[in-house]
């Protein structure tokens, strides 16, 4: 790849130069901007259609014809106006956050009896190519364009108007359609490098489970003698082990309502079902503790070895269990799923069902052993998996750069093997 010969300022500040021989214009001036009103009920007097609704533009880059999508009905209007061509471009035009609002998709192929769905907008040109619209809308130049000119407290929407003045950087159209083969091209490698990634960490987490699951049911030496432990989920346990509830080696309590009137931001971590939420100037804290999901994230189960505070969505095991290696039992309560058990009347764990499962009774010498090895073991595949996840984000950093700099000229790919 390199740099085109000659630049001059786009005259917008985010974009900056753009090659000589590009224009830039409002997307208004080469596209029609449709937001579409066209819900999710089906009546039996409108047309029969499919729809594509907000979920399949936010998580698709493409609608081809094998995009499932649900049924719907709209007017003869809405159909002549909202029924998807290829080459349109569908941006979501609502979101939670500002940060998160104008997600593209492209229709890449024809399709039949398609109809664009409520919540999103479509973007339908006849003088410059679609893909290339899609494109620089992805690039980080108009999602920072998007993110400012949504409006909303805790909604956030785009007005057509604001899609409408996009400035848009015009290349020739043999350019617009060499760019965007060498985005479609590029980032699908990059996206396959992406899924290689993530397999892996799929592997290395069933090798983590794998290996929790073997250790606190088996033991860690391989040749020891084994009975039926008469639990399926256990299976055999080493013969010198017994099982008991889990209810007569700690006991799930409920976490403590955190005041807010009157008191000071400190130092203390506050952990709520799915992680540390706040932070906390009371000295009424633990030090250890294992922390359990009750509502929101159930059963997933946390352990701090810091002084904690821990909320009433959650219930915690602290240090004065007796006669029990916290970490082991960490190790413990991570096999037994215990999101099995929510309540089915109030939402939320149900402590008594968890508490009446079985767990291996051992001494506290083997649990330390077998918490020691899985505290070495688990960090040694924790450190995998995050180095795959950062390799993940760069990969994702590059993409982003590359799909910013190919849409506004900062490099010619045109002749790109």
């Amino acid at each position: 790849m390199i740099n085109y010969p000659a630049f001059n300022e786009s005259s917008v500040d985010w974009i900056g130069e753009i090659p000589k021989h590009w224009k830039t214009i409002r997307l208004k001036h080469v596209a029609g901007i449709l937001p579409s009103n066209v819900d999710k009920h089906i009546y039996p007097d409108e047309i029969q259609v499919r729809l594509c609704n907000y979920t399949d533009v936010y998580y698709n880059d493409f609608i081809t014809v094998d995009t499932v999508l649900t049924k719907g009905s709209c007017t003869e209007k809405e159909f002549s106006k909202f029924a998807l061509k290829i080459g349109d471009v569908i941006i979501t035009k609502d979101s939670e956050t500002p940060y998160d609002i104008g997600i593209p998709t492209f229709v890449k192929e024809d399709l039949d009896n398609v109809v664009c769905g409520y919540h999103l907008t479509m973007i339908r040109s006849n003088e410059c190519l679609g893909e290339f619209i899609f494109w620089f809308i992805k690039s980080d130049w108009t999602r920072r364009y998007f993110q400012l000119n949504s409006n909303g407290i805790t909604r956030f929407g785009l007005g057509k108007s604001s899609i409408e003045n996009l400035l848009i950087p015009i290349p020739s159209e043999s350019e617009q359609t060499q760019i965007a083969n060498f985005l479609d091209r590029k980032t699908e490698q990059i996206d396959q490098l992406i899924r290689i990634k993530e397999q892996k960490i799929e592997l290395l987490q069933e090798q983590r489970t794998a290996l929790i699951n073997h250790a606190v049911t088996k033991g860690l030496d391989p040749n020891v003698e084994m009975k039926p432990s008469g639990v399926e989920w256990i299976g055999d346990i080493p013969k010198h082990w017994d099982l008991c509830l889990l209810k007569y080696t700690a006991r799930l309590i409920y976490g403590d309502s955190l005041i807010t009137e009157n008191r000071e931001d400190g130092v203390v971590p506050v952990y709520g079902s799915n992680g540390i939420i706040d932070t906390h100037s009371s000295a009424n804290t633990l030090s250890p503790a294992i922390i359990v999901g009750r509502k929101g994230s159930l059963g997933k189960v946390q352990y701090s070895d810091s002084s904690c505070f821990v909320i009433d969505t959650a219930f915690y095991i602290d240090r004065n269990t007796t006669n029990v290696n916290l970490r082991w039992l960490y190790y413990v309560l991570n096999t037994l799923k215990l999101e099995r058990f929510q309540n089915s009347i109030v939402p939320g764990l149900n402590r008594e069902n968890a508490e009446s499962q079985h767990v291996p009774q051992i001494t506290i010498a083997q649990q330390t052993q077998i918490a020691d090895f899985l505290d070495q073991k688990t960090k040694q595949i924790d450190d995998l998996i995050n180095a795959e996840n950062k390799k993940i984000e760069l990969l994702k950093e590059y993409r982003q750069s590359l799909i910013s700099e190919a849409v506004t000229g900062k490099i010619d790919v045109c002749n790109e093997a």
